[in-house]
């Protein structure tokens, strides 16, 4: 399988495996094996750079966490919590889905509902990051 180089200064080991045509990626937060779409290629991305890069524990990352927003079900990506507290919702895209104004708003939206300090919006070529402050979105 043919993977796309993501854009992050470090180079990440995943675990792979196959079966039959079909490619799985391990994921160290849920301790299982995930099939490897486009997406989860970024998220794994990510969650690799938390954990290597920023030195949190796999507890304190949630990946799929569901949340109602509007009366309908949605599911977050990945959430990174300090103490139990959310501290940044990653949203992510596969590489090939342009970041636009609305994506940026589907993960603000999101965000609502879980109140993390700092959101970010990436197809794992193009990174976009916000805080929020004083009641609206500074990007950083």
């Amino acid at each position: 399988m043919e993977l796309p180089r993501l854009n992050f200064s470090a180079v990440f080991d995943f675990k792979f495996r196959k079966d039959k045509d079909k490619f799985f990626i391990y994921d160290p937060v849920r301790k299982s094996w995930l099939l490897l779409t486009p997406e989860e290629w970024v998220r794994q991305h990510w969650i690799q750079y938390f954990l290597q890069e920023k030195g949190y524990s796999a507890s304190a990352l949630i990946t799929e966490k569901k949340i109602e927003l509007n009366g309908l079900t949605k599911r977050i990506d990945l959430l990174i919590t300090k103490k139990t507290i959310p501290e940044i919702l990653v949203e992510c895209k596969a590489p090939n889905v342009k970041l636009t104004e609305k994506t940026f708003e589907q993960t603000a939206r999101y965000n609502s509902i879980i109140g993390a300090g700092k959101i970010i919006l990436s197809n794992g070529l193009q990174h976009i990051s916000a805080k929020f402050e004083n009641g609206e979105y500074v990007f950083e």
